[in-house]
């Protein structure tokens, strides 16, 4: 792309663009997976729908490679590109809560931290990712597991409308009155069918919530991981609880003696009457020997952040992850063998429950298909040193190949590395062929291929 050309996308737009010869370029380039160093050809930080329009246009008319930047949490770092236009929303997170018609609307670089500090003042919520620094817009789009999913469905169940720019650079409301076949395809098909400038979310009544984190020696993995699997299946959808295996985190309430040590977790929430909160976690206190917990009232947006310190940016990431119709006992036998092994106290391994709500959406009723499944486990390779890369990599893999003979055909998008793509169509299952003739008549020159992508039928 040359000067001449880039400076009429200038006169068209009111956001920031940063060229490699800028100071702040490689700022700007950069995402949270601190292994991805891709060169855009720029990056433009848009400042409203306008410059939207125009960089789409742009890149279009160009034939650029165009990446979308909401979190910018993608692991395998879609939200940059080399020799690409990116279009970065950093600057566009305002948030309009209507707490009467409990409904909120949320520009596209909003994170769930910034969402649910909005949405709090109000008491309300609705389902949102396990880390406060993730994208509102690229969690949703992919489907979005949660906290909140067993009782209020997934965050693309709570869509109610959104903004897009389309590939021919028009201007759509996407909802269940208008466009509907494109709205059908946003809740689970990521990015593939335009640029989404806003979303309207459904609210709930969630306020102060009964937390639980109750860590065990490793040792007792096998007795938590059996009791937790028959333990949620039967719980009230009030209580939300994933499983998971990890090295002793370096948190005030878990001795010191315990950081860095190979443990097993179960961290939530009851969002019921809170005075039943303490008998809710009581099970789960009494199963095994408990070596750290912290179990009491908390603020939800607080627990929905607790984990951010772990994750900053800048970590090498790598990641896998399949569906579960069970958690059997050769899976649990799998997360035995290689969750003792975890290389870092950045990387996990959660098996998050999606049942409840989750099932009460048809699997044609949206773009995620994966209706009947139970748990969505994530391996989630996360390390501060690029020289442990080909290791922890490798772990990944390992465990992965492990629980696969245990697991459904597909995964879940949002937890797909860059070597996934292979999968897109298992992903989406019996969805997959709607998807391909929806992306046809929005994107039939598959503009928005910089993702897990969906090729035009």
């Amino acid at each position: 792309m040359n000067a001449t050309s880039l400076d009429s996308l200038r006169e068209q737009v009111r956001g920031q663009i940063i060229t490699p010869g800028d100071s702040d370029f490689d700022a700007a380039r950069a995402v949270h997976n601190g292994m991805i160093d891709k060169r855009p050809a720029a990056v433009v930080r848009v400042s409203q729908v306008a410059d939207v329009i125009a960089c789409v246009n742009f890149a279009r008319d160009n034939s650029l490679d165009l990446a979308i930047r909401g979190g910018g949490h993608s692991v395998p770092g879609f939200g940059t590109w080399d020799d690409a236009l990116v279009i970065d929303f950093v600057n566009t997170s305002g948030i309009r809560v209507d707490p009467a018609a409990r409904t909120a609307r949320t520009e596209a670089g909003a994170t769930w931290g910034d969402f649910n500090h909005a949405t709090h003042a109000f008491g309300l919520a609705t389902t949102g990712g396990i880390v406060g620094t993730t994208g509102v817009a690229g969690l949703t789009l992919g489907g979005g597991i949660g906290y909140l999913a067993r009782k209020h469905g997934l965050s693309c169940d709570n869509l109610l409308s959104a903004d897009v720019v389309t590939a021919d650079g028009k201007f759509l409301t996407a909802s269940e009155r208008e466009n509907e076949d494109l709205f059908w395809a946003l809740r689970g098909g990521g990015g593939n069918f335009g640029v989404v400038t806003s979303l309207e979310f459904r609210l709930h009544p969630v306020d102060m919530v009964h937390a639980g984190i109750i860590i065990y020696p490793m040792e007792h993995a096998e007795t938590v991981a059996k009791f937790y699997r028959d333990h949620i299946d039967s719980a009230p959808e009030e209580l939300s609880a994933f499983l998971a295996f990890a090295l002793g985190p370096p948190v005030p309430f878990l001795p010191e003696e315990w950081h860095g040590k190979p443990v097993v977790a179960v961290i939530g929430m009851w969002t019921g009457d809170q005075a039943e909160g303490p008998s809710r976690w009581k099970p789960f206190l009494d199963v095994a020997p408990v070596v750290g917990s912290m179990v009491g009232p908390m603020p939800y947006p607080a627990l929905n952040q607790a984990f951010d310190p772990l994750v900053p940016k800048g970590l090498q990431g790598y990641w896998k992850a399949d569906f579960l119709a069970e958690l059997s006992d050769g899976a649990i036998a799998a997360h035995l063998e290689h969750g003792s092994k975890v290389p870092s106290v950045q990387s996990v391994v959660h098996v998050y429950p999606i049942d409840g709500a989750v099932h009460r959406v048809g699997s044609s009723e949206t773009a995620f298909a994966n209706r009947d499944m139970k748990f969505a486990p994530i391996v989630a390779g996360l390390w501060p040193d690029p020289a442990d890369n080909e290791a922890n990599i490798a772990w990944v893999k390992a465990y992965a190949a492990a629980l696969r003979p245990y697991s459904a055909p597909g995964g879940y998008i949002n937890f797909m590395d860059g070597d996934d793509l292979p999968r897109v169509a298992e992903n989406y299952g019996p969805n997959y062929a709607r998807l391909r003739d929806i992306k046809a008549k929005y994107d039939p020159q598959n503009l928005f291929h910089v993702n897990q992508n969906i090729a035009p039928a």
